[in-house]
């Protein structure tokens, strides 16, 4: 078997269902199923701080040809979708939610379940990659440009600035920033090893990301990674990725899992990790 087999049969086994749940508030392993005969799949839902909610669907298993036989007809597809929108809204209870992502791998090839997403009014996102890699292979030295500091997050002040940075590097809207700054801070108190480092030019952060261990297993991922347009390209991603794979390594884990985009996958290839898969998210606005 290749190393991107065995890799992604790993993520697979021990990984897809609690990468993304460690942070929640809550979140609930359950399993749907799409015929009498005992054919589904099983799902985490989870609710974060921020009324922020987040779906996954499990692997499909031994026989994924059954599966995804089953799953052809839209009105069987449509009900797992569904199905995952009243579970989740059944675990955020009476505060309900505000944002929901429903993440997809492309590996799965589950039929009709783009359509069916968008039927329900999720908007896709881009595709990312999953990348794998030896957390040794990133542990290494790399030379910081002058006048760039390195430093963990440690206070609410802290997580918003960081927040705020990372949203102007994707485009995205400061007014989020509060709410992810929130849930950045449930993580880091949750007791699981999660850690969030930024580095800094003249005290304004210019790049950032977050390590999260998974407990029971061989991983950790490395989260939000981002740099600001001005300062890519001189190696500041690149150390603080292996910032955080120091710290995995410490905390005796063996491999790290990050979904890369475009600019980020070039960096983690270099160092030998692999893209095992690709994943999609669907968001819901509320």
């Amino acid at each position: 078997m290749t190393d991107s087999v065995l890799l992604l049969a790993a993520y697979d086994t021990q990984l897809r269902l609690d990468a993304e749940a460690q942070g929640a508030l809550a979140r609930r392993r359950i399993r749907w199923e799409a015929d009498d005969a005992g054919v589904g799949l099983e799902l985490m839902v989870a609710v974060f701080t921020g009324r922020s909610g987040f779906i996954s669907t499990g692997p499909l298993g031994e026989d994924p040809a059954r599966i995804r036989e089953a799953l052809a007809e839209p009105s069987v597809i449509a009900a797992l979708v569904r199905f995952g929108l009243e579970s989740v809204r059944e675990l955020a209870g009476e505060e309900g939610l505000a944002t929901l992502e429903w993440k997809t791998r492309s590996h799965d090839a589950l039929p009709g379940l783009h359509e069916a997403l968008l039927a329900e009014g999720f908007e896709a996102g881009e595709e990312e990659s999953v990348m794998i890699g030896r957390a040794e292979a990133l542990a290494v030295e790399v030379p910081l440009p002058e006048g760039i500091t390195l430093r963990p997050v440690r206070t609410e002040a802290d997580a918003l600035a960081l927040c705020l940075a990372a949203e102007e590097a994707f485009e995205g809207d400061p007014a989020n920033a509060p709410r992810r700054a929130a849930d950045l801070m449930a993580r880091l108190a949750n007791g699981t090893g999660v850690e969030a480092w930024m580095a800094l030019a003249d005290g304004s952060v210019v790049s950032g990301g977050r390590l999260e261990p998974v407990p029971g297993t061989d991983f950790a991922g490395i989260w939000g990674g981002f740099t600001l347009l001005p300062w890519r390209g001189q190696g500041i991603y690149r150390a603080l990725t292996a910032r955080r794979a120091r710290t995995a390594l410490e905390s005796g884990v063996t491999l790290v899992n990050s979904d890369s985009t475009d600019y980020s996958r070039p960096i983690l290839e270099r160092y030998g990790f692999t893209r095992v898969t690709g994943t999609t998210p669907y968001e819901l606005t509320f």
